[in-house]
């Protein structure tokens, strides 16, 4: 029997589990996985307390690994036993030890990236491609700006977004942090703590604004975002870290400026195999270049997941962390 984190009802951190599990063989278009290294992401949070409801309780939770082939099942074609391959999205269950998977839900990884820094990166480094490639295309000479420059999708995002050539604005909380995210390609680093991200923001683009904001705090910086948009400029709300997002009048948009917004997943950019591999190839791409850097800079055995959210929601890490089966 192998072990995996589950839980049994919503709530905090305590209600995570580590619990005997039996996987079973893999069924028709399944492969088999033992898992080397399992990525930490805020929405496993959301799964923990409900505010994104996982199918059904007792449920397994995370959605990001690196992994080895153990047994593939019937009609699975280009995987086999023993290669090395990570995914990032449904279905949830990425805390265990060996878990099964929808084989086209997976991908290869190069030898060029290791296990710990393929679960560090696939999920935010996907929705970083998506983001930037996809949802508004960055531009040579576009001024962006992206909340928690310093964690984990930020540090990816920034250094993507600097070599596209945009100037990137950044939020942080403190001055390590701000100094973290300066050194992974944010010009402009804002510590919002202690400065009025708007007027900052306005004053960095000579009072024209962003072309684009990224927003995965929710909450807390949704409506003074909005604010920092150029006309015609792109809101990107994509988390909800501070919590949901209040209801308002969509003519606020037409207001300030004909905003254009959208609240994107990578579930839904992803959902066709062929696009999967698509994301997963320009990140692999970009990190085997070396213009984007995958910092891994914590760690916890994945039997302390429950510490790990703990330090999450406190926001006491930085860049990626990796659970460790």
């Amino acid at each position: 029997m192998s072990k995996a984190i589950r839980i049994h009802e919503t709530g905090g951190p305590e209600v995570l589990r580590w619990e005997e599990v039996d996987v079973g063989e893999p069924g028709p278009g399944q492969t088999r996985l033992r898992q080397t290294a399992v990525g930490l992401n805020f929405i496993d949070v959301y799964h923990r307390t409900g505010l994104y409801p996982v199918p059904s309780l007792p449920s397994g939770i995370g959605l990001e690994a690196a992994a080895v082939v153990d047994a593939v099942g019937e009609g699975v074609t280009g995987l086999k036993p023993g290669d090395r391959v990570a995914y990032a999205g449904g279905p949830v269950g990425a805390y265990a030890e060996v878990r099964l998977m929808p084989a086209d839900r997976v991908v290869a990884l190069p030898d060029e990236i290791a296990d710990r820094q393929a679960a560090a990166m696939m999920l935010q480094g996907m929705t970083a491609q998506y983001l930037l490639r996809r949802t508004y295309r960055v531009e040579p000479g576009d001024a962006v700006l992206i909340h928690a420059a310093a964690g984990g999708v930020g540090l990816i995002a920034c250094q993507w977004a600097a070599h596209l050539g945009a100037t990137v604005i950044g939020t942080v909380g403190n001055d390590e942090k701000a100094a973290l995210a300066k050194a992974n390609g944010c010009a402009h680093p804002i510590v919002y703590t202690r400065e009025d991200f708007v007027a900052a923001v306005k004053s960095i683009t000579d009072g024209r604004g962003v072309a684009v904001v990224y927003d995965g705090i929710g909450a807390s910086t949704f409506m003074n975002s909005l604010d920092c948009l150029r006309p015609m400029g792109m809101m990107v709300s994509f988390g909800n870290a501070s919590g949901p997002v209040p209801t308002f009048e969509p003519a606020l948009l037409s207001a300030k400026g004909s905003l254009f917004l959208t609240r994107p997943t990578l579930m839904t950019y992803t959902a066709d195999p062929k696009d999967l591999r698509k994301t997963a190839g320009e990140l692999f791409d970009v990190v085997r270049s070396g213009a984007v850097k995958i910092h891994v800079n914590r760690t916890y055995p994945l039997a302390d997941a429950a510490e790990a959210h703990r330090d999450l929601e406190a926001r006491k890490t930085t860049g990626s962390t990796v659970l460790l089966p």
